[in-house]
């Protein structure tokens, strides 16, 4: 996901050469993946089963999803390659499916459930992410399927996945403010998964912007173009008043608190966010003819530059250190 929303950002604002190289990047990585969590589907299926129906880890499955979403929009934007994006595509909509009703059906029939505080968290919000990769991908996708039916059939189940998403993100922001403000909070509480707060926000934009592009071709969405505009609208300025808060709450736990600076693998998390508000935001200004917003992109996606180079040379170093044996120095 970090690896992608990265290369799509430097696609946007002309850095080609870095786009390329992260796809290609990204498309290794993707396949080790895929192999690693088939391993574990055959090897570890009873572990595989109590971590979807754990309110701590389950939420993270649907970073399955994004990520397949994010790989297909960064085939499909860098390298023009819309078989790849379709194929993609298709292929993330069942795993959606089965990761929405087979989560929520576990954490709702579980007799024993932790309070609000111990269960929720940022990460719940990659459920958003999920629904919302999946609009953006097949509105990314529709100009090149053949034929108006089918384009229209996409452009619509496009629209209730941008719709579904942005019902799911009131409902678990609310519960997830409601954790931050009226539960002891400590640096420990606030983890890199919480800039996701953010970043599903970020991502229901550019869904929102794609669907906006979409509606020269559509006459159903040229006829909600107000609503289109003012949602995603809406969207963006709620990523944007997210970025000072996670940016106080990090200045909060690492320099008042002085938590510790150390490598973890969640950092990907806050990586993502940072380029998901780049690329909507270059998305925006376009379809919403906001061109005074063009410095933004152009800023954040150095920031997530920066961020994607110290999240990786912390993932080297803690590689190296089991190489050798020795216990992982993973400052970063």
């Amino acid at each position: 996901m970090a690896t992608g929303i990265l290369g799509i950002s430097a696609s946007y604002e002309g850095m080609r050469t870095l786009a390329v190289a992260l796809t290609w990047v990204n498309t290794a990585a993707f396949l080790v993946l895929v192999l690693l969590t088939l391993a574990r589907v055959v090897l570890f299926t009873d572990v595989l089963t109590r971590d979807l129906g754990a309110f701590d880890r389950g939420p993270g499955f649907f970073t399955i999803v994004a990520g397949i979403c994010v790989l297909g929009d960064q085939w499909v934007t860098v390298r023009g390659n819309w078989t790849a994006g379709l194929v993609l595509w298709l292929a993330a909509i069942p795993v959606w499916a089965f990761f929405m009703y087979a989560v929520f059906t576990l954490f709702i029939v579980r007799e024993e459930k932790p309070s609000l505080a111990q269960g929720i968290h940022g990460g719940w919000l990659t459920i958003v992410v999920a629904t919302q990769a999946i609009s953006a991908s097949g509105a990314l996708l529709a100009p090149g399927l053949p034929g108006p039916g089918h384009r229209a059939e996409v452009l619509f189940f496009c629209l209730l996945m941008w719709l579904c998403g942005g019902v799911l993100y009131i409902w678990l922001i609310s519960l997830i403010l409601y954790r931050y403000l009226f539960f002891r909070f400590t640096p420990s509480d606030f983890t890199p998964p919480s800039w996701i707060d953010m970043g599903a926000m970020a991502i229901s934009t550019l869904a929102g912007a794609l669907l906006i592009d979409r509606a020269e071709t559509s006459s159903f969405l040229a006829g909600m173009l107000p609503f289109l505009r003012g949602f995603t609208l809406l969207f963006w300025a709620t990523a944007t008043w997210w970025l000072p808060m996670l940016v106080i709450l990090e200045l909060w736990r690492h320099v008042w608190k002085r938590f510790p600076l150390t490598y973890d693998p969640l950092y990907w998390g806050l990586v993502f966010p940072i380029g998901m508000y780049s690329a909507c935001t270059s998305r925006l200004l376009k379809v919403m003819d906001l061109p005074f917003l063009w410095w933004i992109p152009r800023v954040f996606v150095y920031i997530a530059l920066a961020a994607w180079l110290a999240v990786f040379a912390g993932l080297l170093r803690r590689l190296a250190s089991v190489l050798r044996g020795t216990a992982p120095d993973s400052s970063m």
